[in-house]
């Protein structure tokens, strides 16, 4: 390996540290404890040293914001890819998303601003946008009705969404009910909503 790899390598390696820093800080004290001087502290650098990576907090707030989405999208697809029926598929994808939700809790309380001020973004990204467009696909395939009404995909998205966030964020921010119930009505809203698509 030359040193223009090797410097290469050594920049990645200190980068990808700081934004594992940042998250190991954040699922130990959480959101409102995140401070760059923290992430120097926990890396073993100066704080300097980080402003080369990230022009401020809210610069790697974005990054680990686009991070999660590009993990989110990577599950939403797979849930899909394991079903071959279009509702199946939908509810393997809604369901992805609620486990991405508490596996990766800190992630998705930073993309939503779940129980903390989530980071500006002055245009949306890509990754999210992938996401959502795996959801407005899918949600399309169910569709039947004919004229085809124009508003109906995002009109359902957001109705699926609206309802699966909503349970997220109550059980994320206080004590939800058990898992058990949860899932009852988890499944149960998601199979409601499948049905009222062609109505």
């Amino acid at each position: 390996m030359g040193s223009k790899e090797r410097i290469q390598r050594q920049k990645e390696d200190t980068r990808k540290g700081i934004l594992d820093a940042a998250l190991q800080i954040v699922k130990h004290e959480g959101w409102n404890a995140l401070s760059m001087r923290k992430i120097a502290d926990a890396i073993e650098y100066t704080a300097p040293i980080i402003y080369e990576y990230f022009p401020n907090k809210e610069g790697l707030l974005i990054e680990l914001t686009r991070q999660g989405y590009a993990i989110l999208g990577k599950k939403i697809k797979k849930a899909q890819d394991s079903e071959t029926e279009p509702a199946q598929q939908l509810e393997a994808m809604w369901m992805a998303y609620w486990q991405f939700a508490f596996n990766c809790k800190e992630m998705y309380q930073l993309m939503y601003g779940v129980d903390m001020n989530c980071c500006e973004l002055k245009k949306s990204l890509p990754e999210a946008e992938y996401t959502t467009k795996l959801f407005s696909d899918a949600i399309d395939k169910l569709v039947t009705k004919e004229p085809r009404p124009e508003d109906i995909i995002c009109l359902k998205y957001y109705t699926f969404w609206s309802v699966i966030h909503g349970l997220i964020s109550i059980n994320l921010t206080q004590k939800g009910t058990n898992e058990e119930i949860n899932q009852q009505i988890l499944r149960g809203a998601i199979q409601a909503i499948i049905r009222t698509i062609n109505d």
